[in-house]
């Protein structure tokens, strides 16, 4: 039915006579010319009615947003001055010669455009309306993007896209199963896969040396910030390689992945060992945008009359460790006393703070309750240890 796509046309498409089908994204009257809007997946084009061609000009008029229409016209480059640079069709209009109105539409409870903004209860209640704004479907299509880059990287490397069972029995995984009630076996149930795991072995076993599939997974438990009943995975399995082959091939998977699809160069992937993240950054993913790193200065304090520090510094299971805050002789009491509790989830037992107000002045431009149990020399030590100038 339709030649084109609405968001496909460009400069190249002048002069040429199209068909295009979508819907109504709005409908403008400006003193006897019609514009529609008309939207499909890939995009908008504005449309020109005129009063010239009676018919066409007068369905025009009846539609709506939403309506589902047919068109025939021609395209042509916008007057000068009109031309949209955020849309990928501003520089063109195409000229209305024939509507159909395949469908008419009841007003929709919200409108489709990007600055409208409506609450997730009302979208989720229409979301065959909300699957229409520009925004999900770009988001639908991106998605589709990653996972044909994704099936073409492993593909490429010899990886088996092989499908495993949904339906199976319970498997002793992190989390509680989905239960589905057998219709034939009265009494049993089966299980929804929290993961392919015993199947992707089967298929080791087996001889397919490398599988991967883009998996639903299914979790009976509760929601939390990286946790949803059910979610798609990318699961690989493989053997005959080694642990360093094993990343350099999903590193390598995920920096095409985003130079294809985001232009994005990632660069290479840094390593470390686990003992050195959770000695810097105490979490064994640590989020390395985050300049703050822990620094152990134990030793500095292991012969202080602060038994508070001393202890710890000499204690084989103890450690003392400072944190180089910028900026933060700003911070007030009450938010020091705030991660002071905070700290204390994660086993430390406890904070103490020294505010440097004035780096030159070792004796009044330390601000901190425990800054007098620190000579001097290992109030200057501290300072160097964590990178803080004093000049």
């Amino acid at each position: 039915m339709r030649s084109h796509y609405c968001g496909e046309l460009n400069a190249s498409n002048i002069s040429q006579e199209i068909t295009l089908c979508g819907w109504v994204h709005r409908r403008r009257d400006h003193g006897g010319v019609i514009f529609l809007d008309v939207r499909d997946r890939e995009g908008i084009t504005q449309v020109v009615f005129d009063p010239d061609r009676a018919e066409s000009f007068a369905l025009a008029d009846s539609v709506r947003n939403e309506f589902v229409v047919k068109l025939k016209g021609v395209v042509r480059a916008r007057p000068e001055g009109t031309t949209n640079p955020n849309m990928r069709t501003g520089e063109i209009e195409v000229l209305g010669t024939e509507l159909e109105i395949l469908n008419v539409a009841k007003t929709p409870p919200f409108q489709l455009d990007e600055h409208q903004s409506v609450g997730e209860d009302v979208r989720l209640k229409n979301r065959f309306i909300d699957l229409r704004r520009p925004e999900i479907q770009q988001k639908m299509r991106f998605r589709s993007k990653v996972t044909s880059v994704l099936r073409r990287y492993l593909d490429g490397n010899g990886f088996l896209d092989i499908e495993t069972p949904i339906l199976t029995r319970a498997t002793p995984e992190g989390a509680r199963d989905y239960l589905v009630p057998s219709r034939t076996q009265q009494g049993s149930f089966f299980a929804l896969p929290q993961s392919p795991q015993l199947f992707k072995q089967l298929l080791m076993v087996s001889g397919f040396d490398r599988y991967y599939q883009i998996a639903k997974c299914f979790r009976d438990e509760d929601l939390r910030a990286d946790r949803q009943p059910e979610f798609t995975q990318v699961d690989i399995e493989t053997s005959f390689m080694s642990e360093k082959d094993i990343m350099a091939m999903t590193e390598t998977m995920i920096v095409s992945l985003f130079k294809e699809l985001m232009n994005v160069d990632l660069g290479v992937f840094p390593r470390m060992p686990y003992s050195k993240a959770m000695e810097t950054y105490g979490s064994d993913k640590p989020d390395l945008r985050i300049p703050l790193t822990i620094v152990t200065v134990s030793d500095l304090m292991a012969d202080v009359d602060f038994k508070v520090f001393s202890g710890p510094a000499t204690d084989p299971k103890g450690r003392v460790a400072a944190l180089k805050v910028p900026g933060g002789n700003a911070l007030t009491r009450k938010q020091i006393d705030d991660y002071t509790k905070f700290v204390g989830i994660y086993g430390a037992k406890g904070l103490a703070y020294i505010k440097v107000n004035d780096k030159s002045n070792l004796e009044e431009g330390l601000q901190s309750p425990i800054v007098k149990f620190l000579p001097v020399d290992v109030r200057a030590a501290l300072l160097d240890r964590l990178g803080v100038s004093r000049w």
